[in-house]
């Protein structure tokens, strides 16, 4: 009998978690895993682009009719589909909100609960502040009451959310993304021809910037750095991976600075390990609070072999090779960011299939993130 477990989820589309669990997914099937039947309930109740290869490796996806915030119906719903599909497993991958996944639980004879904590922001879906306030502890605390697992995808998002003094070694645990390395084994077109496609000369040193273009992720602070690089080294380019509200502020400070013609904005890409491998330094300004959940942009980075500018707001855990990293303070500013960045450029002493084997044999490798994953739907009562 297989172990039947309901995964809930915003939907199968662009979302970091659902594209790392989609690949757990794809990953325990190609290792010829049978033992556990995959649902995935979208509370977006809207398709993603992942919908198809779901089910084309026998997953189940199941969409909400009503949004989350039609409380009472959605409750009625969810918990009318936990009743039919005898579940043995609850995964809910919404932090706080995580809450209301596990109220709709209660009762049944689900064999075990997990809260999945993939931010450290803290933020429920509401824009009132007062119910920010009056909500967040009552449902944290529900959370750790009610949940037989509670997992972090790194120690400062788990310690965060568990608040240390609500840790239990048996109930709380890591478990880190995994990242497809396959990708950084295949070939890729020349670093000038790449260049060429964006409009640079071929001896163009790229800053790469991977992200959504909102003000937590701090990308107007690019520019200043490019601005400070490009006085010393005029071949200093950027490249923004990413959308979001920020875009026209980025390209229009760019101009302002006179450096216009030095920023290429690309938009959300399926190939950032591509821009990565032909990049020159990754930089990573994101504000210092709250920390990163994880940032699995900066696995993939050093998978590449990508050196790494970040502010503070980085966990030690995704530090898997220190070497590629230079941890800079915003305060800083962007002189101090520019001389890292420069000292980067000049060269350095790893290889990237060095870089490429040390990921590989980390906790961030597919293999080792599948066994943390499944280990959690093995042990039940």
């Amino acid at each position: 009998m297989k172990v039947r477990l309901l995964q809930i989820v915003e939907n199968l589309d662009t979302g970091a978690v659902e594209n790392w669990l989609c690949r757990m997914f794809a990953a325990s099937r190609a290792n010829g895993n049978d033992n556990f039947h995959w649902t995935f309930y979208c509370t977006l109740g809207k398709p993603g682009r992942l919908d198809n290869q779901i089910r084309a490796l026998g997953g189940e996806i199941l969409y909400s009719p009503v949004e989350l915030g039609n409380k009472r119906a959605f409750f009625g719903h969810l918990r009318s589909i936990m009743q039919q599909g005898n579940y043995d497993v609850l995964h809910c991958h919404h932090d706080f909100v995580s809450a209301v996944y596990l109220w709709a639980a209660f009762g049944l004879p689900i064999r075990k609960r997990i809260v999945h904590v993939h931010n450290t922001d803290e933020g429920l879906l509401t824009p009132s502040r007062v119910k920010q306030f009056l909500l967040k502890e009552p449902m944290r605390q529900m959370c750790l009451r009610l949940a037989d697992n509670v997992v972090g995808i790194s120690k400062e998002a788990l310690t965060r959310f568990t608040r240390n003094s609500s840790s239990q070694t048996n109930r709380d645990r890591v478990v880190y993304y995994g990242i497809d390395t396959s990708r950084f084994h295949k070939l890729i077109c020349t670093r000038e021809r790449f260049r060429a496609s964006l409009g640079f000369l071929p001896d163009a040193k790229l800053l790469l910037f991977v992200g959504r273009m909102v003000p937590l992720k701090n990308p107007m602070f690019v520019v200043e750095v490019l601005a400070e690089v490009a006085k010393t080294d005029p071949t200093a380019v950027a490249v923004f991976a990413g959308a979001g509200d920020f875009e026209s502020h980025v390209k229009n400070l760019a101009r302002e600075k006179g450096i216009g013609h030095k920023v290429k904005i690309l938009g959300w890409r399926d190939d950032t390990t591509t821009l990565m491998r032909l990049s020159d330094v990754l930089v990573f300004p994101r504000l210092e609070e709250p920390k990163e959940g994880l940032g699995l942009v900066l696995v993939e980075a050093q998978a590449a072999g990508l050196p790494i500018v970040a502010s503070p707001s980085i966990t030690e855990d995704v530090q898997v090779i220190p070497e590629l990293f230079e941890i800079v303070p915003l305060a800083a500013g962007p002189r101090a960011w520019a001389d890292a960045v420069t000292r980067f450029l000049s060269g350095i002493d790893i290889s990237r299939d060095n870089c490429l084997a040390r990921i590989e044999s980390s906790d961030f490798s597919t293999d080792q993130a599948l066994d943390s994953l499944l280990a959690l739907y093995s042990e039940l009562d």
